[in-house]
């Protein structure tokens, strides 16, 4: 009796295998890796943020290597595998060729971005991220406001997530007013550091006529906000800013109008809770209006009755009744643009 208990606990077992239960991954500690320092109130300074709110939502130690370059990251991925790091986040899209390497040469997951192609159960995830619908609002509130009838949008280069933002803020200038012009203008193929570059391409952007800026830039915004700080608008008045990801509030000198503001907390938990729960590698992500992890800041810059609309907005892409889809691709958001400059 003794033997055929054994054996059906055995069987009950393989069984149990064999239809794929879960197996429960130890996740003790995880790392974030950034090619800028987290103190750009933006992509690098959320990374690190966020990944130190999920660390300590989910009771995980938090490596960051920070400061990293665009370059060569495949030894910094090793010494923080070999420093213990159960998931790796590679918050760059330039490390998503070296980062699904490692984590197949060292099998330590880890989460890239930009490559949705890429996943691979139990070890690559992507978080293509997406803040198109916030980006919408902030084109509406841009179109309501101008006073040349003439924004702009500088970027510092064509990722995923830059071009779903800029497509997202089109879309909502022309909701708002068709007689409204877009100029777009690239500062460079991966120029996300460059604040001389974002200076240089923001001046040129309010010279044809743009007396409001969407920037995307990381380090490159401080230069596209230095530019609207000292370039006056065609009437002589004061350019304004709308910036991403992140809140410099604290940096402004009156001419911050708002930011798509970006919280990807919730993103890092999930992605560390699915490698405990053996789903890592299986989904994707998205962020949005509905929980605030993509929402618009107010600054004194918006009138009280233009913020009072741009809320109602928010509600109705909430509830369906406005749908802004996500558009990734570069080709499709130099279409939608009035004007583009190289």
């Amino acid at each position: 009796m003794k033997t055929l208990q054994i054996t059906g606990v055995a069987a009950v077992l393989a069984a149990g295998l064999a239809i794929g239960v879960a197996q429960a991954a130890e996740v003790n500690t995880i790392a974030v890796l950034t090619p800028e320092e987290g103190t750009d109130f933006g992509w690098n300074q959320q990374g690190v943020e966020a990944a130190k709110a999920a660390g300590k939502a989910t009771g995980v130690e938090v490596l960051v290597a920070q400061g990293l370059g665009y370059g060569d990251v495949r030894p910094t991925l090793r010494e923080l595998a070999e420093e213990g790091a159960d998931l790796m986040f590679a918050h760059a899209s330039g490390y998503n060729t070296a980062a699904p390497e490692i984590a197949k040469e060292l099998n330590v997951p880890v989460a890239i971005v930009d490559t949705p192609t890429a996943l691979t159960k139990g070890l690559i995830a992507d978080y293509t991220l997406s803040g198109h619908d916030g980006a919408y609002l902030a084109g509406r509130m841009a179109a309501k406001l101008s006073r040349s009838g003439t924004v702009g949008i500088v970027v510092s280069g064509e990722p995923p997530s830059w071009n779903s933002q800029s497509a997202g803020f089109a879309e909502g200038v022309k909701a708002e007013n068709p007689d409204v012009k877009v100029i777009y203008a690239v500062i460079g193929p991966a120029a996300y550091s460059d604040a001389a570059g974002g200076k240089r391409v923001t001046e040129s952007v309010i010279a044809a006529g743009a007396d409001i800026i969407f920037g995307q830039g990381n380090g490159s915004s401080f230069g596209m906000l230095q530019a609207v700080e000292t370039t006056p608008a065609p009437d002589g008045g004061k350019v304004l800013f709308i910036d991403v990801i992140g809140d410099k509030s604290s940096l402004d000198k009156g001419h911050l109008l708002s930011s798509v503001i970006w919280d990807i907390t919730p993103v890092y938990t999930a992605m560390i809770n699915d490698l405990k729960a053996d789903t890592f590698g299986t989904k994707s992500y998205a962020i949005g209006l509905k929980d605030d992890s993509v929402k618009l800041l107010k600054t004194p810059q918006v009138p009280d009755e233009v913020w009072t609309e741009i809320m109602g907005l928010r509600d109705q892409i909430i509830d369906g009744t406005i749908v802004v889809e996500p558009v990734f691709e570069a080709t499709e958001v130099r279409a939608r643009m009035s004007d583009v400059k190289e």
